[in-house]
This record gives structure tokens, C-alpha cells and sequence, in this order.
């Protein structure tokens, strides 16, 4: 009896770490979950561009010789061009029936656009539109179906520190997935030097390369919660960021219903302060365009902005916020601070473009 308990109670944990072993490494992560449901509706995107080279020198003498054409058989009364073909490549998804999400530098003056699924299977597409302030770009899959369709998240409901699963191509490499988490949100695009662009962004520490551009980012349960589209180089490196899929919705349904983007606009640029002593944050109205609609109601640069239509501005996404809910050709309230004077003023917003051909 002394001998026989002795080894039950020494053998048990000898089998027991092999049945928790088991049951560990049988059990999917969530990773892995994500992936699969979402992975075959991330794609490939090849394009084409045909660039126009000139094959003779322009100062060749055989531009000197009218009896040298006949020999060649050239028409030389023009330029003698030859066609080169520019390939590169992205990533993006498919998010309804046929149609691609991706961003619009991926398929910008691409003459051709092949669509490739993890199945093997590629298909010509065409562009349905494309928006360069917001870069995104949607595109239709020329085949039938079924497609298989990502399942698109809320980007309004994602916190700092939940997990970020980025998905794409990167150098060619098809479904390649890296995992990081979610580093900031509403991460303004005039932070990272650009200007170009009307985009808040998620940042992300998820590994993103070149040819991932398009492809989604996923939260923990496999919905798409941005679109990968900057990643940092130099100094810095390993920053990625990611357009909120819910600006992306926005932006997608406006293109298939509209074939164009409104972006209301008044015509200034915004400047962040922070009082280092009381850490009140402030905004501050950096240039103001010439005959846009804030130089025509009177604002100032330097003017401090309060309030835009009811809402008390404390940030510069504020103000972009509430313009762009405004829409165009409306009325907005805007209050602002002159030195030690408040003013009132009504702006009509425009669309940016009307501001480009002023």
C-alpha cells in the first residue's frame, strides 16, 4: 500500500502536461480565426501602364535624310516612339459582390488592372472611381461570382492597444500577415508632412511593406477596420497607418453612386496649440486662401476658432468634422477669437475643387 500511493501520486503529473499540451496546440489562435475568415477576400492587384519612349533621338541623322524614311519604312514626320510597359503591384479586398476596395495610388494611371485571388484565379477590373484626397479607389471585377467578401468592422469602436492584423501582398509575396497592435487613432496626415490629403488615420506597429498598400487591417475577429496605406521610412521606421474603414465606407458608396467625392471645404488651413501652463488645447487658423469662403466672411489668420456650427472645438479634427457634416453650399455658425474680441460669422462651405480653380 506504502509503495503503490506513492507512484499514483508521482505518475499523475507526468500524463497530465501532455493532455494540456494536446489540447494547446490543437486549439486555433485568434489569429488564425481572423485569417480565415477574411483571408480569401484579400487580393492582388496588378497594373499596366503604357509610358511612350522615344526609340530614335530626336537630333539623329536620320531625321536629316528624307530618303533614309523610305529604307526604314518610317513616318518621320513626327516623333518616332516605342511603348513601354510599367508594371506594379498592391493589395486590396473584395467587399461587396465583385467589388474591390484598395487605395488610389495603387491603381492611379494604370491602363490595366488584373485582380488576383488566393484561389489562383485572376480577372480583369475595371475603375469605378478613385479619390486622391482621401486616397481610396474602388474597383469592379469583370467575371461572375460568388465572391468571397470581407466583413467590414466599426472603426468608430477600436481602442489604443487592441490587436491589429495587417493583410496583403508585400514585394509579391500573396497573403502575408503580420500582427502589432493599434498605436494611436486619429493620427492627422499634416503631422506626418502631408498636405495633400484629407485623412485621419489609425497608426499601428503591425509590420506593413510596399505592396501591401490596399490591403485591410483587421481587428481581432476578422473585420476589416482600415485600409493599409503609408507606411514610415527613415528615422522612425516601423510606424504603419491605416484609413478607418468607416471614412472608407463613406468615401466607396459615394464613388459607386456618384463617380466623385464632395469634400466641403472653406478655405484654411488649421494650426494645434497647447498652453504648456493651463494644457488647454486651442485652434488656430493658419492661411486663409484667397477668395475662398473664409476670406470672403471675414476670417483671419491667426483668428482662435470656438465653436463651429454647436459643437466646442478643441482639436483641428473638430473643425474638419463639423464642416464636412455641414456639407456644401449651406450655412455654418462659426465663432471665433480676435485678440481679446469674439465674432461671430456665417461661412458657406464649398467643395475643394471649387478652391483649386481659383
Amino acid at each position: 500500500m506504502g509503495i503503490i500511493c506513492p507512484t499514483n501520486v508521482i505518475s499523475q503529473p507526468s500524463t497530465q502536461p501532455k493532455i494540456n499540451e494536446f489540447n494547446l496546440y490543437s486549439k486555433k489562435s485568434f489569429i488564425t480565426e481572423a485569417i480565415e475568415k477574411t483571408g480569401s477576400s484579400v487580393v492582388t492587384i496588378d497594373t499596366q501602364r503604357y509610358i511612350k519612349q522615344r526609340k530614335i533621338p530626336r537630333n539623329s541623322q536620320i531625321f536629316l535624310d528624307p530618303y533614309l524614311e523610305r529604307f526604314f519604312g518610317l513616318d518621320l514626320s513626327g516623333d518616332y516612339y516605342q511603348q513601354k510597359i510599367e508594371q506594379s503591384q498592391g493589395s486590396g479586398f473584395i467587399f461587396a459582390d465583385g467589388l474591390v476596395m484598395t487605395n488610389a495610388h495603387v491603381v492611379n494611371g494604370s491602363d490595366k488592372v488584373i485582380v488576383g485571388l488566393t484561389n489562383g484565379k485572376k480577372f480583369k477590373a475595371k475603375l469605378i472611381g478613385q479619390d486622391f484626397f482621401t486616397d481610396l479607389a474602388v474597383l469592379k471585377i469583370e467575371g461572375k461570382g460568388p465572391w468571397p467578401k470581407a466583413k467590414l468592422g466599426d472603426s468608430n469602436g477600436i481602442k489604443v492597444g487592441d490587436w491589429a492584423i495587417a493583410v496583403g501582398n508585400p514585394f509579391g509575396l500573396e497573403n502575408t500577415v503580420t500582427l502589432g497592435i493599434i498605436s494611436n487613432l486619429n493620427r492627422n496626415v499634416t503631422q506626418l508632412g502631408i498636405y495633400d490629403k484629407k485623412l485621419e488615420l489609425i497608426q499601428t506597429d503591425a509590420a506593413i511593406n510596399p505592396g501591401n498598400s490596399g490591403g485591410p487591417l483587421l481587428n481581432s475577429s476578422g473585420e476589416v477596420i482600415g485600409i493599409n496605406t503609408l507606411i514610415r521610412s527613415g528615422p522612425g521606421a516601423g510606424l504603419s497607418f491605416a484609413i478607418p474603414i468607416n471614412k472608407a465606407k463613406e468615401i466607396a458608396y459615394q464613388l459607386i453612386n456618384n463617380g466623385k467625392v464632395i469634400h466641403p471645404m472653406i478655405g484654411i488651413s488649421l494650426i494645434d496649440e497647447t498652453n504648456s501652463e493651463t494644457n488647454n488645447n486651442s485652434v488656430k487658423v493658419g492661411n486663409v486662401l484667397p477668395n475662398s469662403p473664409a476670406e470672403k466672411s471675414g476670417i483671419m489668420m491667426n483668428d482662435v476658432i470656438i465653436k463651429v456650427g454647436n459643437l466646442d472645438i478643441k482639436t483641428a479634427s473638430d473643425v474638419i468634422s463639423q464642416i464636412t457634416k455641414n456639407g456644401i453650399n449651406k450655412k455654418i455658425n462659426i465663432l471665433l477669437k480676435r485678440k481679446n474680441k469674439f465674432i461671430k460669422l456665417k461661412v458657406i462651405p464649398t467643395d475643394i475643387s471649387n478652391l483649386e480653380n481659383n
